[in-house]
């Protein structure tokens, strides 16, 4: 059933594709990757795929170029290969932040970054809840944008009290993320009325919308970069008497001193998902719980390659 399946894994986050080839039971194909002495980055596909249905796993994330030009350069190789179908699974979407032109002169990368995978030879992108829902008519090829919030839910009814829990959306552009999670768990929902000071990523928090007091509070975004506006949205929450405070963001980037900012502000524990790898460093902080998405990509995988509906994935 799986003979013409070819799960290969770029160098960006080894051990999900490793995860998302033992759910799925098809062991990772042999690819060579490297960079020459001039940075260069070299590929070569170590066994036929002639005629396949091939699956690249490769977030982009830091080094974000380096990473976005070893998928370009992976499907290019399998193209010329001859593989009947190329999908990109791209779990965290590098650039997703610049989907709009919102200033003069300013590029809108994540479409330019749509447009290069796709003339670079791919058929279908396969990737977990993009910054921004419009970037997905940026493709001209299928793309299937899959959630974590049910992963996320399911861990949630295990592990918390959710009777005494309320999801905080850091502002008002997160709201919807929010209010979805807020729904699976029957939970209310509070938003976090955030301002920007200047040009640069401060933030001023001014104000909580809805109840927090006495209750537990959990706080959903999508990406949690230098953790500013997260850790400034947790002492609002402390401010406005919530009694424990949690943070659940599906893209753990953690750049800078993020990390450092998470232990000391009043967040419990930090909840992501292994779309991005944590480096051995990151990994030592307690705080830091990480949830795996690997199944739900290995059934996307094998669905897709099925020509099967992954409808059964949204609920």
């Amino acid at each position: 059933m799986y003979s013409r399946l070819k799960i290969f894994s770029g160098t960006s986050n080894k051990r999900l594709a490793k995860e998302v080839s033992s759910f799925a039971g098809v062991p990772l194909s042999d690819a060579e990757i490297f960079k020459f002495s001039n940075d260069d980055t070299f590929v070569k596909i170590n066994e036929n795929v002639r005629g396949n249905d091939t699956f690249i796993i490769q977030p982009t994330s830091a080094p974000v170029n380096d990473n976005l030009m070893e998928l370009l350069i992976m499907v290019d190789a399998l193209k010329r290969a001859s593989a009947r179908r190329i999908s990109c699974v791209i779990p965290y979407f590098g650039y997703a932040r610049s989907d709009k032109k919102d200033q003069p002169r300013v590029p809108i990368t994540a479409k330019l970054v749509s447009d290069l995978i796709t003339v670079a030879g791919a058929d279908r992108v396969i990737t977990v809840d993009l910054h921004a829902d419009q970037i997905q008519g940026f493709f001209n090829i299928p793309v299937d944008h899959l959630y974590s919030i049910p992963i996320f839910a399911r861990y949630f009814k295990a592990n918390l009290n959710v009777d005494n829990l309320v999801i905080v959306s850091p502002d008002s552009g997160g709201a919807n993320r929010a209010r979805a999670l807020a729904k699976r768990l029957n939970c209310s929902l509070a938003i976090g009325d955030k301002r920007r000071t200047g040009n640069d990523d401060k933030t001023e928090i001014l104000n909580i919308i809805g109840s927090v007091k006495g209750k537990d509070a959990l706080l959903f975004d999508d990406i949690v970069d230098t953790a500013g506006s997260l850790t400034k949205v947790s002492v609002a929450l402390q401010e406005h008497g919530a009694k424990t405070i949690y943070a659940a963001c599906v893209h753990g980037v953690l750049s800078d001193d993020a990390v450092d900012k998470i232990e000391k502000s009043p967040i419990e524990k930090l909840y992501i998902t292994n779309s991005i790898a944590l480096t051995p460093e990151k990994q030592k902080y307690t705080k830091i719980v990480p949830l795996s998405i690997a199944e739900l990509l290995a059934i996307a995988i094998k669905k897709i390659h099925l020509e099967e509906s992954i409808s059964i994935l949204f609920r």
